[in-house]
């Protein structure tokens, strides 16, 4: 296991590490112990010019990288795949202790499965289709091209920070765009790793550039005249802001945001299954994932045995430090999270029923037993409100129809899951979810399937064919002669 990340003195932009406009720093902590990690630079105004700028220069140059065939920049990629896949423990370790996911997801999610993200969009720009021709008006025809939208702007939050980085690099690269990533100030040192690999890969100068910086900075970055689209992750809060400036602006924009999903458990279900799995569908990353289940939707005529299952099971999981392979459970990303996860813990306790958890672990570290609650009624403030914790909520209901009614009442639509014996049932109660994903009897993103939710909870979508699509524009070319 590698060690304390050491901290950094400059940003990677234009192809090279470059000083910072100002002394300022963010300071990282281990999530696990409160320890300082390290301390690295926080961009200004001028350090985000200076990152478009080089972006700029990398698309609009005639010989640049929007202009390289698909299968020479697949080439690039598959060197850069092969940079990151001799950082992924380096990679996972480094966010385990920045945000205390446990390592034993942080080793798949944030080491391997970006790997697999730049390999897959890698595959899809060897198989890019060319030119299309189109009948048109009087036996003529129309030249239906796709060209790179131009300069992204990324921001990724800290849950995940590497693979959600990834899910805007690697369409994004693919389609020939150039971009500007921001990761968020607390999980900054992982993209550190991410640029040292583009660098060994010998992507070209602009191509991807970093710079860490605050909300006020990056609402700079989304507005920047030179910037082309903005593709961001995080709270429905901050999308609703950053769409109202692309709105403004006519920019193109992918909103991933945040969500209150349900975990539909019909009369037949399998609670041997459902303890298995749920876990990764409710509790994945300390219940710190915007598709998490902690709406837990049970039939009446089976309510107690489903909360006795689901309160073993928060009690049984094991809560530790993030690097210890044997935890389930780690610490909250930062302690201001954890003092809002313990807010609406204390709420819960005025609306319903704790069966589970509901303290604060002693010692070291941002620490949250998992907490269940039962009694729960759907308009109460823990079954309204993302909490983004380990804290699940057991909402009785009475048939299949208001089960459905109880899923879809809610202002998001990202995730969801629904538990049952019978496929085809399932299958059923799964497409009237109003949600943009939604697993059977377990939930696990897919990378070549769309992902991104309807409602609050988002617009367009990652992962997939469909992202590439969204980091290219359509033209049509009338030939009339």
């Amino acid at each position: 296991m590698t060690g304390i990340p050491a901290s950094r003195h400059h940003f990677y932009i234009g192809g090279e590490w470059v000083q910072p406009s100002s002394s300022r720093r963010f300071e990282l902590r281990n999530a696990s112990t409160e320890e300082v990690l390290a301390s690295v630079p926080e961009a200004l105004e001028a350090d985000v010019d200076r990152a478009v700028a080089a972006a700029r220069r990398a698309f609009d140059d005639p010989s640049g990288w929007a202009s390289w065939t698909p299968g020479a920049r697949a080439a690039a990629m598959k060197r850069f795949s092969a940079a990151l896949q001799q950082r992924v423990a380096d990679v996972a370790s480094t966010v385990s202790q920045q945000n205390g996911m446990p390592i034993s997801l942080s080793s798949t999610f944030e080491g391997a499965f970006p790997v697999g993200l730049l390999d897959y969009y890698t595959q899809l720009a060897e198989a890019m289709p060319g030119d299309e021709l189109r009948p048109s008006q009087m036996g003529r025809e129309t030249v239906v091209s796709r060209h790179p939208v131009g300069v992204v702007a990324a921001i990724v939050p800290w849950n995940f920070p590497v693979v959600l980085a990834m899910s805007k690099i690697a369409p994004a690269l693919a389609a020939g765009c150039t971009l500007v990533i921001k990761p968020s100030p607390g999980t900054v040192l992982d993209s550190y790793l991410l640029a040292e690999a583009a660098e060994q890969a010998q992507l070209p100068p602009g191509v991807v550039n970093w710079v860490a910086a605050d909300r006020e900075v990056g609402a700079y970055l989304v507005a920047h005249p030179g910037v082309d689209k903005v593709a961001f992750t995080g709270s429905t809060a901050a999308g609703r802001a950053i769409a109202r400036r692309c709105g403004e602006l006519l920019r193109p924009v992918t909103l991933e945001l945040g969500g209150k999903s349900a975990a539909v458990i019909l009369d037949d279900a399998d609670l041997d299954v459902l303890a298995q799995a749920l876990p990764m569908a409710a509790m994945l990353n300390n219940g710190q994932a915007c598709f998490s289940c902690t709406r837990i939707l049970a039939p009446r005529s089976r309510y107690a045995q489903v909360v006795d299952a689901v309160a073993s099971l928060a009690a049984s999981l094991t809560v530790g430090n993030a690097l210890d392979t044997a935890t389930q459970v780690g610490p909250m990303a930062s302690a201001q999270h954890r003092e809002r996860v313990e807010a609406y813990i204390a709420k819960g306790k005025t609306e319903a029923r704790l069966v589970a958890g509901g303290n604060r672990v002693k010692g070291p570290g941002w620490f949250v037993q998992p907490t269940v609650f039962a009694d729960v009624s759907n308009q109460a403030c823990i079954a309204r409100e993302e909490i983004f914790g380990p804290v699940l909520s057991i909402i009785p209901y009475e048939h299949e129809d208001q089960a459905l009614r109880i899923a879809n009442d809610t202002e998001y639509g990202l995730g969801g899951s629904v538990w049952s014996r019978d496929a085809a049932r399932a299958r059923a109660v799964a497409q009237r979810i109003q949600t943009g994903t939604v697993g059977i009897n377990g939930y696990i993103p897919a990378i070549g399937s769309p992902f991104g939710g309807i409602k609050a909870s988002g617009m367009g979508r990652e992962l997939g064919p469909e992202a590439l699509s969204a980091y290219q524009q359509l033209k049509s070319t009338y030939v009339m002669s």
